[in-house]
């Protein structure tokens, strides 16, 4: 099958080298950082997780919201997922990849991450989300390509391969789950210490992930003949909805917290994010054009897309989708961690601001991911118009 991803038109072709390219002067960049070390990017004493670490976290969601298809579709037999659902796998692939880039990205040296296998300690959230991530990763490989194998040959998959999707399905809510308690189990940092703080990750991620897979679909509507389906549509529009209000109310809730208690461990990083934080007479906020166009962005996304559904509208869809998928980005991606270090534990304020070499690498791991996605899918759409034709 992968000589399918060989074959495609001009279109095709220039994205694929246009996604290179990218891939190519990041790995420029990335020879610079191996090099010269972490003291290249922007980060420092005070801010130690910078734009990798964000990016990380946002994924993934992504990785994990793919749940939101193989649930209803195997375990509830909602058949009008099965165009999609091999795409919500392979999605989870590429997500997944990124990550694990984007945290050796952030190790300086490679060969440090080797020191999770040959220093165990499973006390550490860092040791299981490891498992986690990789476990994960190898899950939404076999099982994606035995799946999509299978109905290339035109036979039922094998019966083993359904155990591991089974397993899959609490394991994809583990991948997030341990993210968050990287951040929640940290005594020092009082933004992240909230016990909500992994529900309001997979609200996130199950409005995040099927967001981008279903712009994706819509894209491949417009470009190839491989149809989604208008039910299993209005179905991802229900679910990316009620994940976005949801994750909202969290937000909210964390608002609430905050300013009715006024304990001011919860307030500052607020105040830092929204409105600026004043410290020694000068004010820092250097995140507030971002996190106030986060919830302008993500509030109106919502209504945006019931009302696209209701109109029928591809165009207004898409629009939406994207809206959200950047309000989700700017929040779990920019705002919750580099916020997380305003102010210091030692109530001293120190703003990030990355360097030219990591918006570089950061943007060839993203192009990475999308130059996988589109092998993938390729695959993916090639079988399933060949089945069908």
């Amino acid at each position: 099958m992968i000589e399918k991803a060989l074959k495609g038109g001009r279109g095709y072709w220039a994205w694929i080298i246009f996604l290179l390219a990218i891939m190519g002067m990041g790995g420029m960049f990335y020879v610079q950082q191996y090099n010269y070390g972490l003291g290249i990017t922007g980060m420092s004493r005070d801010v130690t997780w910078g734009v990798y670490i964000s990016q990380f976290t946002f994924l993934v969601g992504v990785a994990a919201g793919g749940l939101m298809l193989v649930l209803p579709y195997y375990i509830h037999h909602y058949k009008d997922f099965g165009r999609i659902t091999i795409l919500g796998e392979f999605m989870a692939i590429a997500a997944v990849i990124m990550c694990l880039m984007f945290i050796l990205a952030d190790l300086g040296q490679p060969i440090r991450a080797l020191n999770v296998l040959l220093h165990p300690t499973p006390h550490s959230m860092l040791f299981w989300d490891m498992i986690v991530l990789n476990g994960y990763l190898f899950l939404n490989v076999v099982c994606g390509w035995a799946v999509l194998h299978a109905e290339y040959k035109g036979v039922k998959y094998a019966k083993w391969v359904k155990y591991l999707i089974y397993l899959s399905i609490p394991w994809a809510v583990s991948i997030h789950t341990v993210t968050a308690f990287l951040y929640c189990g940290l005594p020092g940092r009082h933004f992240w210490l909230t016990a909500i703080l992994a529900p309001r990750f997979l609200a996130s991620a199950f409005a995040a992930g099927p967001s981008l897979l279903l712009l994706v679909a819509l894209i491949m509507e417009k470009t190839t003949k491989f149809r989604v389906g208008q039910v299993a549509k209005d179905k991802l529009v229900t679910i990316i909805g009620y994940a976005a209000l949801l994750n909202f109310f969290f937000v909210g809730c964390e608002f609430f917290v905050a300013y009715y208690s006024q304990i001011p461990g919860h307030m500052h990083t607020l105040d830092y994010l929204f409105w600026g934080l004043t410290h020694d007479g000068h004010t820092y906020n250097n995140l507030v054009p971002f996190m106030r166009a986060s919830m302008i962005l993500g509030l109106g996304a919502i209504p945006l897309i019931f009302i696209a559904r209701a109109r029928q509208s591809t165009g207004l869809l898409a629009l939406s989708c994207i809206i959200l998928f950047v309000a989700l980005w700017i929040d779990k991606g920019l705002g919750l961690v580099l916020g997380g270090f305003v102010p210091s534990m030692m109530e001293g304020v120190t703003e990030y601001y990355p360097s030219v070499q990591e918006l570089g690498i950061t943007a060839a791991v993203w192009a990475t991911g999308f130059f996988v996605l589109t092998l993938l899918y390729k695959i993916a759409i090639e079988v399933k118009l060949e089945q069908e034709g």
